[in-house]
């Protein structure tokens, strides 16, 4: 069988073996065993954590990063565990774990993915929504299917967006016809093998297209138009040079009028410029 020739159920499955890859770091390989346990307890992530003083160390510097609404609050472990909740350090702890994989994929992904789950949250929280970390989550790790193409299929995903820039194309389509799926599709297998939440797998699968988002249209909407403004912005780099146009049923179901989108410009580039800090910080 050619790459061509493969199917979708067999790209699936082979997607689903990222954590059987060489590549991936010893620690991630232990975190993916973690997280896709379904009786995964608070308890059982904070000791898991707890124990590995990189990861500690990480985890700590994430939640009090721009990204969150806690800037140099949490000192502790626990104490980020009780105030987020399980299924955002779950998140979380993948964002953090595959920065370095990001960082070979795709210079400047993670930092997008980290200005996206800024602008998420802000959104969110402008608009009183009752999990604005969540969705931040889900924006942090709504580009996930990128890394895994690309640590799965190395060669294939670098052709796959040479030929993006050649055509002068979005990766999500030229992606479709060197995979037969994409990286939208990709992160929602994932997602769902290590047990994500429905908002999450949903959010991550429909992100390029939220009217097809059945149960979360809002918080697919939320993480779309993040994903948009934050190419406008200039900020990381999320694999193509073009900025996608907003699609009218998310802009229609987010509802923001003119005020809030000057608020939330005007406070994403205080986040960007807090957050640029503490992204080139030292460890």
């Amino acid at each position: 069988m050619t790459d061509h020739q493969m199917d979708i159920q067999t790209l699936r499955l082979q997607v689903e073996k990222i954590d059987a890859l060489p590549t991936i770091p010893a620690i991630l390989k232990k975190l993916l065993n973690v997280i896709e346990n379904p009786k995964i307890s608070l308890n059982d992530i904070g000791s898991f954590i707890s124990n590995d003083p990189v990861l500690t160390s990480r985890v700590l510097k994430i939640v009090n990063s721009p990204i969150y609404g806690f800037p140099g609050r949490i000192s502790s472990v626990k104490q980020a565990l009780m105030l987020l909740g399980l299924n955002v350090i779950r998140g979380m702890l993948l964002g953090v774990s595959v920065f370095e994989a990001m960082q070979k994929t795709m210079v400047g992904l993670w930092e997008h993915s980290l200005g996206c789950a800024i602008v998420a949250r802000l959104i969110a929280e402008k608009k009183k929504m009752s999990d604005p970390e969540e969705i931040s989550v889900a924006a942090l790790l709504h580009d996930i299917g990128k890394v895994i193409l690309g640590l799965k299929f190395p060669d294939k995903y670098r052709e796959t967006m040479a030929y993006a820039e050649s055509k002068e194309i979005f990766i999500f389509d030229a992606e479709k016809d060197h995979f037969i799926a994409n990286h939208a599709d990709a992160g929602s297998w994932v997602a769902r093998k290590w047990n994500f939440p429905c908002s999450l797998v949903e959010t991550m699968e429909y992100h390029h297209k939220p009217h097809l988002s059945k149960n979360f249209l809002v918080q697919t909407s939320v993480v779309h138009v993040s994903d948009i403004l934050i190419r406008a912005a200039g900020f990381g780099f999320a694999g193509d040079s073009f900025v996608p146009q907003v699609n009218a049923s998310a802009w229609q179901a987010i509802d923001l009028s003119e005020s809030d989108i000057k608020e939330i410009l005007a406070e994403m580039r205080e986040s960007l410029d807090r957050a640029e800090d503490f992204l080139f910080s030292d460890e």
